[in-house]
């Protein structure tokens, strides 16, 4: 397999997180964003989107889009699962992991982040601004949805005690509000989580501190 990727990207964070936890190797394809490789005719050929990641398979099938990336893996390799439990808990952590992917993650990724700076004429101030406030409401969410699962404010995981899609998401997500100097003293929880995943060697081989493109 090949993993198109970015070492600050949190959708291939996400991706290389859960490559690890189910003991997969892929060649990992360094996609610039910064310098716009991304928009490359080449790269626009895999993916018109001009987004990371990208998964080309065994077969060589391309996949994009994270959430149908980590799926695809689950149901392919599905010794480690991802995706435990019954209907019902699958729903649940679908629904977890939608709340970082589709309302969270779309207004502060990089390309929108440059077009409120660029286009938008908004200054560093109103940026970080907008990008606090969104994180905010977020993560407000998520710790409340995580109060209903644990006692206290300690815990290993999102749903299980083992890791679930969830935690690949919440991870990397937590990593980007700490890169933007976001507030997350509300979070115990959600810090919590961090704080264990960190010691996890799966976890921590996938943060973007140590992958090769990392500058």
């Amino acid at each position: 397999m090949e993993l198109y990727t970015y070492f600050r990207s949190t959708a291939a964070y996400r991706i290389r997180i859960a490559l690890n936890l189910k003991g997969l190797d892929a060649t990992l394809i360094p996609v610039n964003l910064v310098k716009g490789s991304q928009r490359s005719d080449e790269y626009l050929k895999l993916n018109p989107q001009g987004l990371v990641p990208i998964l080309r398979t065994d077969s060589g099938d391309v996949l994009n889009q994270s959430l149908a990336i980590l799926e695809y893996l689950d149901e392919t390799y599905p010794d480690t699962k991802l995706l435990p439990g019954d209907p019902l808990q699958k729903a649940k952590i679908r629904s977890f992991c939608y709340e970082i992917a589709c309302e969270m993650h779309p207004l502060n990724n990089l390309r929108v982040l440059q077009y409120l700076e660029g286009s938008m004429k908004l200054s560093a101030e109103q940026k970080q601004t907008w990008y606090e406030h969104w994180v905010a409401t977020g993560f407000k969410a998520i710790e409340q949805r995580l109060a209903e699962l644990h006692t206290g404010s300690q815990a290993h995981f999102c749903f299980t005690e083992s890791p679930t899609l969830a935690d690949c998401l919440l991870i990397p997500q937590v990593f980007n509000a700490r890169r933007f100097n976001c507030d997350m003293t509300p979070y115990p929880l959600i810090n919590s989580i961090d704080q264990h995943c960190a010691t996890i060697t799966a976890f921590s081989n996938a943060a973007p501190s140590q992958q090769a493109d990392a500058v």
